[in-house]
C-alpha cells in the first residue's frame, strides 16, 4: 500500500491520498473570531501542498469557552459566507476538509475572563503555572445538555458551509477528554464513575451529530491513546472506547495522546514511561487496527517519508502531520517527487516542562504566522524569541476578545 493511494471513508468520502494535515491551533482569527485573510492564505498553502485531508485547528462551539483568544468560533449562521469561502479554498485542489470541533473545559486561560466549566471541580496541576487557569465549576445537567446541542449545531453549520466533515476533539485534556479521565471526572451521576458513564458525553455527541447531518457528511473522532498520567485515561480505556465507537459507525479515528499537564503529543510523559513518540503511537495504532472497524489515523512527530510510509505498511490508514507541515506546507508534493527534506524545529531543552511545552507551541505558531503572510517558515527560530513574541500576540488578542465580550454583555 502506498502513501499516495486514495482512501474511501465509510460515508463515501474519497480522500486522494493517505496524508492528513493534522489540526494545529492557528490563533489567527479576526476580532469577531472568524477565519481571517491570514487563515485563508495558510489553508490555501496546505491545499496546494498536496495533503489529501485538511483538518482545521480548534473551531469552538461556544464563544465563551476558548482554548485561546484568537480562535475561530462557529455557533450560528450569521457569518456562514466566510466559512463557505474557507471551505471552498481548502478543497480547491481536491483535498477533503474537516472542521475540528472543541470545547476547552478547564483548559481555558484565566486571562480571557470567562467562567470555566468542567465535569468536576478539579483544578489544573501545573505547579506555579496553575494560576493561569481558573479552578473550574462542575457542570450541571442543563450545561451538559447545552454542550451536546452546541456540538451538534456546529456540525450542522459546518455541513451547510460546504465542509466534508467534522472531527470531534476528545483528546489532549480538553472537555470531552476530561469526562473520559477518572482524574478529572469525579462525578457520581450518569456522566461519571465507570468508563461507560465517563464515555457517555462523547457517545451522545456522536449519536446526535450523526442524526443531524446527512449520511455523506463525515464524523471523525480524535482520541487519546492514553493521558500519560497515572490513574488517568489508559490504553485499556482507549481500546474499550474504540469498541463502542465501532457501533456508532464513525468515519475516521485519529489517535494522539497527552494533555496540557502531560504533553505527550510533544514527546513528554509525566508518569515516567518511556515515550518514543512516533514508535509508541504507531505501535498502539497498529494494535487498535485489529479491533477498529473504522479507518485509523496516527499523528505524532512524523516528518520523514520513510516513517510515514511505515505507518501505512503497518496497516494504519492515514498519517497525520502537523509541525512538519507548518514548516513545509508543500511536503506531500515533495515526497511524491522523491524529495525528503525532513523539516524540524529547534529542540526546546528547558527544564520547566510546562514552559517548554508552551515554547514548542509558540514555535509552531511562529511558522504558521510566517506562512499565513506568504513568507518562508523559520524553523530555526529561537524558542525564547518565539515564546516572547507569542506572549505579546496573545496579550493583544486577549484584549480584543475581552472588549468583544464586554460589548456583548452591555
Amino acid at each position: 500500500m502506498s502513501l499516495f493511494n486514495p482512501l474511501t471513508l465509510p460515508n463515501g468520502t474519497t480522500i486522494p491520498n493517505r496524508i492528513a494535515k493534522a489540526a494545529m491551533e492557528e490563533n489567527l482569527a479576526t476580532a469577531d473570531n472568524l477565519p481571517s485573510a491570514q487563515m485563508m492564505a495558510l489553508f490555501e498553502s496546505w491545499a496546494r501542498g498536496g495533503s489529501g485531508l485538511l483538518i482545521s485547528g480548534n473551531v469552538m462551539i461556544d464563544g465563551r469557552a476558548m482554548t485561546g483568544p484568537g480562535g475561530v468560533v462557529l455557533e450560528n449562521d450569521k457569518h456562514l459566507d466566510v466559512f463557505k469561502q474557507w471551505a471552498a479554498l481548502g478543497k480547491q485542489q481536491g483535498a477533503a476538509f474537516f472542521l475540528q470541533l472543541n470545547h476547552p473545559g478547564r483548559q481555558m486561560p484565566a486571562s480571557l475572563g470567562q467562567p470555566t466549566w468542567a465535569p468536576s471541580a478539579v483544578p489544573m496541576a501545573l505547579g506555579k503555572m496553575s494560576k493561569f487557569f481558573n479552578p473550574p465549576q462542575p457542570m450541571s445537567q442543563d450545561k451538559i445538555n447545552d454542550i451536546i446541542k452546541r456540538f451538534v449545531s456546529t456540525a450542522r453549520l459546518a455541513e451547510q458551509a460546504g465542509f466534508d466533515g467534522v472531527e470531534i476533539h476528545a483528546a489532549h485534556g480538553y472537555l470531552i477528554n476530561q469526562f473520559l479521565s477518572p482524574l478529572t471526572n469525579q462525578r457520581t451521576d450518569q456522566w461519571g464513575g465507570d468508563l461507560v458513564n465517563r464515555a457517555r458525553l462523547l457517545m451522545e455527541i456522536i449519536k446526535q451529530t450523526k442524526a443531524a447531518v446527512s449520511p455523506s457528511f463525515a464524523v471523525a473522532v480524535k482520541l487519546n491513546s492514553a493521558d500519560f498520567q497515572r490513574g488517568g485515561f489508559s490504553n485499556d480505556d482507549a481500546r474499550q472506547v474504540v469498541k463502542w465507537l465501532n457501533e456508532l459507525n464513525i468515519d475516521l479515528l485519529e489517535l494522539s495522546g497527552g494533555s496540557y499537564e502531560a504533553p505527550a503529543m510533544q514527546g513528554s510523559a509525566r508518569d515516567g514511561s518511556t515515550l518514543a513518540r512516533e514508535a509508541f503511537f504507531l505501535t498502539f495504532a497498529a494494535e487498535l487496527k485489529q479491533i477498529a472497524s473504522m479507518p485509523v489515523m496516527v499523528t505524532g512527530g512524523i516528518r520523514r517519508l520513510a516513517v510515514a510510509q511505515e505507518v501505512i505498511e503497518q496497516k494504519v490508514d492515514m498519517v497525520g502531520i502537523a509541525t512538519a507541515l507548518a514548516i513545509c506546507p508543500e511536503l506531500p508534493g515533495l515526497w511524491q517527487q522523491g524529495d525528503d527534506p525532513a523539516p524540524q524545529l529547534r529542540p526546546v531543552t528547558w527544564k520547566n516542562k510546562p514552559l517548554a511545552s508552551l515554547a514548542n507551541m509558540a514555535m509552531v505558531k511562529y511558522q504558521l504566522r510566517k506562512v499565513s503572510k506568504r513568507r518562508k517558515a523559520q524553523p530555526g527560530v529561537a524558542p525564547l524569541w518565539a515564546f516572547l513574541t507569542q506572549q505579546i500576540e496573545d496579550l493583544r488578542r486577549t484584549r480584543s476578545y475581552k472588549n468583544k465580550m464586554a460589548k456583548l454583555t452591555e
